[in-house]
């Protein structure tokens, strides 16, 4: 599959209805590599409990991982490191966070253990079945269309498959995040959508993440627009 274009501008997220500030949702420019350089400082923390989520439950050996949204590389990077990961996939729709996150992880993107490419949740380019986990921190809220995101992230992964898509939260939200946290019936509205694609979704909670695990069954169709949608 070719590679979507990539917007001019942010579309209006679903959760608010409005449009998200280009600092979150489509960084560019100056600022927006200034942001980026924040992110790599600000979601840290985060993107670390959501990786130690995956590693707690256990995967098997050699996964190949697709993240959403890496904006300047850090959890790319924090996977790519790990013996149990083949590859990983970053679909970023942010030129300027694409070329922060290549900088940061030159050595696995020379080794092929990374690739970096344009693209944002409803419109991955990637092929079906390419992924046995697909991750997203702090992106989901700024979708423009939590159903297409849900569908394509589905449609990404193989039989057995899991998708961790997280949101800041938790039981202990920082200070800063508190601003951005969603209430349970947007929350619900997340968890509705994965229920209709995903054979298993469970709602984690880590110390500053809200966490949804959600689980393809080792054997089954790919669906990811079932009826009544």
């Amino acid at each position: 599959m070719s590679a979507p274009a990539t917007p001019a501008s942010p579309a209006p997220s679903w959760s608010t209805g409005t449009t998200p500030n280009r600092f979150a949702a489509l960084p560019a420019g100056r600022l927006g590599r200034l942001g980026g350089r924040l992110m790599r400082l600000l979601n840290r923390g985060q993107q670390r409990e959501v990786l130690a989520l995956l590693a707690a439950s256990g995967v098997d050996a050699a996964v190949e991982v697709v993240e959403i949204g890496p904006g300047p590389g850090v959890l790319l990077g924090l996977l790519a490191a790990r013996a149990d990961v083949r590859r990983v996939v970053g679909v970023e729709p942010s030129v300027d966070m694409r070329a922060l996150a290549i900088r940061a992880n030159a050595a696995a993107i020379a080794a092929d253990r990374l690739e970096v490419r344009p693209g944002d949740a409803a419109t991955t380019g990637l092929p079906d079945g390419c992924a046995d986990v697909v991750v997203s921190v702090n992106t989901v809220a700024i979708w423009p269309d939590l159903d297409s995101g849900a569908g394509e992230l589905r449609r990404l992964l193989r039989p057995g498959g899991r998708l961790l898509l997280s949101w800041h939260g938790g039981r202990a939200p920082s200070r800063a995040a508190r601003p951005l946290l969603l209430d349970e019936a947007a929350l619900g509205r997340i968890e509705t959508a994965l229920r209709r694609r995903f054979d298993t979704v469970e709602r984690t909670l880590t110390r500053h993440c809200t966490v949804f695990d959600a689980g393809v069954a080792p054997t089954t169709r790919l669906d990811p627009d079932p009826p009544g949608r």
